[in-house]
């Protein structure tokens, strides 16, 4: 047995019983707990993330608009991750500005639609294979209202209850020595939340009434269930079988 698989089966103060997987390495499952762990290389980091549905401009100024859900936030500053190969990467590089709509889950049929669709004509062959086409009016396809914002050029979605309108403030390329996305630190300039989301006489979100739509392993998730089939995972191939809230 290799010193890692020893290292796995043995801990201080602890009952350990193993278990060897299909590669003859040792599985220890701790006797004081529940469940046991598996070394694997998941495909899919996606642990669960709102969807932000990412307003920008196009070069000829026409409206775009892409769900991702690569982003966290800390005061008032947002990270974005977007692979370079779509347009909106593109769109915050030029422009240096964007509005970060918030999809609650009840707008899960909408983002949906947008999944599969990019404004760029040029579509790399492995985007193709996943089902993408390309499609210049998203705000049409997926039957979402365009709203001008007010200190930025890019677009708001009416229907979002929550809206960010931000400014690029740095661009990071990272994803390995042939570069495959950026990182970009945005800072939100103006803030717009439906009146009913705020708790009365305070500047704070009720977490009660926010019900964000999740991102999960490439699958939709409102209220802890899963709301809707994805045709991201459809085109990932994702190994799912889940059963989905109705009413």
């Amino acid at each position: 047995m290799s010193d890692f698989c020893q290292r796995l089966s043995e801990g201080p103060g602890r009952v350990f019983a193993t278990r060897r997987d299909a590669k003859g390495c040792d599985l220890a499952k701790d006797e004081g707990h529940e469940g046991m762990h598996k070394i694997s290389e998941l495909k899919v980091l996606y642990f669960g993330t709102p969807v932000v549905l990412i307003g920008s401009r196009n070069e000829d100024g026409s409206a775009n608009l892409s769900p991702m859900s690569s982003a966290w936030w800390l005061d008032d500053s947002c990270m974005l991750g977007l692979g370079n190969n779509g347009q909106t990467a593109a769109n915050l590089l030029r422009e240096r500005d964007c509005v970060l709509n918030l999809a609650s889950s009840s707008m899960v049929d909408a983002v949906d639609r947008l999944a599969l669709l990019t404004a760029r004509a040029a579509i790399p062959d492995y985007r193709v294979q996943q089902g993408y086409r390309y499609e210049r009016d998203k705000f049409g396809v997926a039957g979402l209202t365009e709203q001008s914002a007010e200190l930025v050029r890019a677009p708001r979605v009416k229907e979002c209850p929550i809206q960010l309108e931000c400014v690029v403030d740095e661009a990071h390329p990272f994803g390995g020595p042939e570069t495959e996305a950026t990182a970009f630190q945005v800072r939100v300039v103006r803030v717009h939340v439906e009146e009913e989301l705020i708790i009365p006489g305070t500047h704070y979100v009720d977490p009660l009434r926010w019900d964000p739509l999740i991102m999960k392993f490439c699958e939709f998730f409102g209220g802890g269930q899963n709301v809707h089939p994805s045709r991201l995972a459809e085109g990932w191939k994702m190994p799912h079988q889940l059963q989905r809230a109705t009413g």
